[in-house]
């Protein structure tokens, strides 16, 4: 940098009359000693003569450097082992820093900015934004990338998991975003995509191979540990944690990939587009959207497709939740067809049951058909059903139980009540009423019903109806017989003579 006139001489004076060193005069001026250095070399002052003191690995460097000519990656713990081995006192954490100054660095590469064709390719990637507490269990949450690599179209979409269902299915709603298909498509190395790889030679995923053939596009990792070559996607999702997903709320999945989808279409849409700064990623798509290849007429089933065991109860474990079937398939062996929404159990081609997916963990998710018709054959089922739903229902049902039948409450009858007390007034209120029992040491019944009207009382609300007259048989059934309107003449005479 050059300085004034003024500054250069005051250097000079305190230099040479107050004998200040190069050091104090960058502190105290708040100029870089290079320029105070440069100042006293224009005006022939010759520089001093550092003095460089001796290292005790000094002796050692010959053998140090040497080594790691041959051995660039040799950790410095080992070789720290083997200069101790040959006389060297030092401690080990200077030996670190020391043996960093010296580790032969790789020269730095130069790359080439590669320019594709409108249309011609895009790259896709995972994403991963922390993780997701879904009841009790903890789901990571994964976002699905990808850009097209001439405009910077971006599409974005979070799964809770990054199987190959949700993989496909991310690249499904990118072409439906795009309105095509990219000729090409750039990846990882991910076991969506690559099952091996030795060199060049490549075994890619028998499913994305028929996905591909499906939508008619050229599947092309690239080098291993080279993510370089995918740029345009690894600065897309980094900028999707900076300019969209940074200090972002929302209540599930579905509300965060609809804020994505707004995202998407607005603002991503209208930053510059770094091919062509004078205009934007929505203009230069517009372009570039024609070009795309047209997509097929019917979707591919990107559905997740696996086979189980009914064992003696009728349910299928599948993603760490339990789905009825009907009774009779116990001890068969079923298909499940899954989407990111639904879980669909079927017979061969028969579907069984269809319950919406959940991504809780240990849920009974029923079929209340299923149910009632195993019910009716197992009728001392009826009271275990009831434990088991209120259990489910509320956090305290279980230390209720338990307490009451400590106190020899019969179980049957408190079960049944507990669950008539459960349809009348609501789990959260049940709940906190089992619990005010338990603290008052009253595992009963009435002490349930007793602490329910007080908390209606409290809110000023009418206590619900705890019968249903239609569902009612023998009211059904009942015939009520009119009676004759003249016998009610004689009460009106008589009043009238009174």
């Amino acid at each position: 940098m050059s300085i004034s006139e003024e500054l250069t001489a005051q250097i000079l004076r305190y230099y040479h009359v107050e004998k200040w060193r190069v050091g104090t005069i960058s502190t105290q001026l708040g100029v870089h000693h290079a320029t105070i250095k440069r100042v006293l070399s224009d005006a022939g002052i010759t520089k001093t003569k550092i003095f460089v003191r001796h290292s005790i690995i000094d002796p050692y460097l010959s053998f140090i450097l040497d080594t790691l000519e041959r051995y660039p990656t040799l950790t410095a713990s080992r070789l720290y082992a083997m200069v101790r081995e040959r006389g060297y006192t030092g401690g080990s954490n200077h030996f670190r820093h020391l043996i960093s100054c010296y580790r032969p660095r790789p020269a730095a590469e130069a790359y080439l900015r590669l320019r594709t064709l409108p249309g011609e390719q895009a790259q896709v990637d995972w994403g991963h934004f922390g993780s997701v507490t879904i009841g009790q269990a903890t789901r990571p949450l994964m976002a699905f990338v990808m850009v097209l690599s001439y405009s910077r179209k971006i599409h974005l979409h979070f799964y809770l998991n990054a199987r190959m269902e949700s993989f496909l299915s991310g690249h499904e709603s990118a072409f439906q975003a795009f309105g095509g298909v990219p000729r090409v498509l750039l990846f990882d190395n991910l076991k969506s995509a690559v099952l091996e790889r030795q060199g060049d030679a490549i075994r890619f995923n028998p499913t994305l191979l028929a996905f591909a053939a499906h939508y008619r596009f050229e599947p092309r990792p690239v080098a291993v540990a080279r993510g370089n070559e995918k740029g345009r996607v690894e600065r897309a999702i980094r900028y999707v944690r900076d300019n969209f997903f940074a200090a972002r709320t929302y209540r599930d999945v579905d509300d965060l990939n609809a804020q994505a989808l707004a995202w998407c279409e607005g603002q991503a849409a209208d930053r510059p587009c770094p091919e062509d700064r004078t205009h934007c990623v929505r203009k230069v798509f517009q372009d570039e959207q024609p070009r795309l290849i047209a997509l097929p007429e019917n979707p591919y089933p990107s559905h997740e497709v696996l086979s189980v065991r009914v064992g003696k109860t009728p349910y299928v474990r599948f993603d760490l939740n339990d789905y009825s079937v009907p009774h009779k398939h116990v001890n068969c062996t079923l298909t499940i067809h899954a989407t990111t929404h639904a879980v669909t159990i079927l017979d061969g081609a028969i579907t069984l049951a269809q319950h919406v997916r959940h991504y809780d963990k240990a849920q009974q998710i029923e079929c209340n058909s299923h149910i009632e018709a195993l019910a009716q054959q197992k009728k001392k089922a009826s009271l275990h059903r009831g434990q088991n739903r209120l259990t489910h229902a509320t956090a305290s049902g279980r230390d209720f139980l338990n307490a009451a039948a400590v106190r020899g409450h019969p179980l049957r009858s408190t079960t049944s009540q507990l669950i008539q007390l459960l349809d009348d007034y609501g789990a959260a209120d049940v709940d906190e009423a089992m619990r005010d029992a338990l603290a008052r040491g009253v595992p009963h019944p009435n002490a349930v019903r007793l602490g329910l009207q007080r908390l209606r009382d409290e809110r000023d609300q009418q206590p619900p109806i705890s019968f249903d007259l239609s569902k009612n048989k023998q009211v059904n059934e009942l015939i009520v017989k009119p009676h004759k309107l003249c016998d009610y003449d004689v009460l009106h005479q008589t009043n009238e003579e009174e």
